[in-house]
């Protein structure tokens, strides 16, 4: 008994059914964290990109401008343009990044304005210590290669220290732009670009294309987490990414991710779970968990089957009215029923015994109210019946007579 009850907790409907809900949840989860992993990640890793808090980062500047009303977006995927908006696009490179990534970008941007902003800081591990999440660590300055740079874009350009600590300015827009250097300022030189903001030495901090509005900012403390280790260079990074939106004519700021390794995936499965086509997958999954539903409740106490034929006289009857319908047979029992109500009402009433089949319908005519159809009249004329609806209206009234003689159904 007892162990006959412990088996029946043990495979509880309701247990198992929130196993398989939950099991279905996690498969569902664990394809959309492996589809959209990417853009989930935080990005505070210390590097040189939007994402990051560290000083090299871009963290700062993003939401100062997002704060002062800007339309600023982070870019995931190369080429990712939505109507008519045209950002200016910022570029983050690393020392690591290979000039096709770039040629790739500036493609994508068809035409569109593109700042790119050079990487400065080479950040090295501490000896015998664990990194910290989003902390830069020792950094070296490195001039970056000029290969960042596309010659077919750029032309031949090269890139180069100065001395800084001061402040300098530069014709943006039509604006003065009032900019503080740190200490070692990173240049950029090339017969193709055209300075907007110089440093000390003459050779451009801020420069922009000849034939085109792609920006180069050569020294990214201008703009990066560092400049913001006080309100008035925080204030001169923000004025200074204004003025270049607006020199480019854009209306608002696009941070690239990808070359930072932070770029979304292109896949199938991702596209599942992303619009437009997350609509279809949400939909998808509605209708399988409602088939698993019409499935679980279709299962229940298991139906006896049923008899072929039913123990009863009723059953019999019908079985027997549809065997004679099918063989389509239903006028040659008319003298047979004839005879049966002819015989039950005899022996009913006490009709005298030894009467011929005349006789006896004559009796039973006797004892018919007026007014009503004779029982010989029909009792002849339902054998000859040639149609079935002749045959059911007789045998009706055989049957209403039957019913009012003898007071039955």
């Amino acid at each position: 008994m007892s162990g006959t009850a412990a088996s029946e907790r043990a495979f509880d409907a309701r247990l198992i059914g929130a196993v398989i809900a939950i099991g279905i949840a996690a498969f569902i989860a664990l394809w959309a964290l492996i589809a959209l992993g990417p853009d989930l990640k935080s990005g505070n890793d210390g590097k040189g990109h939007a994402l990051s808090r560290g000083a090299p980062g871009y963290a700062g500047i993003v939401d100062l401008m997002e704060r002062a009303g800007a339309d600023v977006t982070l870019r995931r995927q190369v080429g990712s343009r939505y109507g008519t908006a045209r950002p200016l696009l910022i570029l983050t490179p690393t020392h690591q990044t290979q000039p096709g990534e770039i040629e790739e970008l500036l493609d994508a941007q068809r035409g569109g304005a593109t700042l790119i902003i050079l990487p400065k800081w080479f950040t090295l591990p501490i000896p015998g210590e664990a990194e910290k999440p989003g902390w830069a660590g020792p950094s070296v300055a490195v001039p970056p290669s000029s290969r960042l740079l596309p010659s077919s874009r750029f032309g031949t350009v090269e890139v180069g220290n100065g001395k800084g600590a001061r402040q300098v300015r530069g014709d943006v827009a039509g604006r003065t732009i009032v900019v503080t250097l740190p200490g070692e300022v990173q240049t950029v030189t090339g017969e193709a670009l055209e300075t907007l903001v110089a440093a000390p030495d003459g050779k451009a901090v801020l420069a922009r294309s000849k034939d085109g509005d792609r920006y180069v900012l050569a020294d990214p403390d201008l703009l990066d987490n560092f400049a913001f280790a006080s309100r008035d260079r925080a204030r001169e990074a923000a004025l200074l990414l204004d003025a270049i939106g607006e020199d480019a004519n854009a209306d608002g700021f696009a941070f690239d991710l990808t070359l930072d390794g932070f770029g979304g995936g292109r896949s199938l499965l991702r596209f599942a779970f992303v619009p437009p086509f997350i609509g279809v997958t949400l939909c998808l999954i509605a209708a399988g968990l409602l088939a698993l539903w019409q499935a679980w409740m279709r299962f229940g106490p298991a139906l006896k089957p049923g008899r072929t034929i039913a123990l009863s006289k009723a059953a019999l009857i019908a079985n027997s009215a549809e065997l004679i319908e099918q063989a389509r047979r239903q006028l040659d029992g008319a003298g047979a029923y004839v005879r049966s109500q002819r015989s039950a009402i005899a022996r009913r009433l006490h009709a005298p015994a030894g009467m011929t089949e005349a006789d006896t319908d004559a009796w039973i005519d006797r004892h018919i109210s007026d007014g009503r159809e004779s029982f010989s009249a029909l009792a002849r004329r339902l054998p000859l019946a040639r149609s079935s609806h002749a045959f059911l209206d007789d045998a009706q009234a055989l049957h209403d007579i039957r019913k009012d003689l003898l007071r039955d159904s």
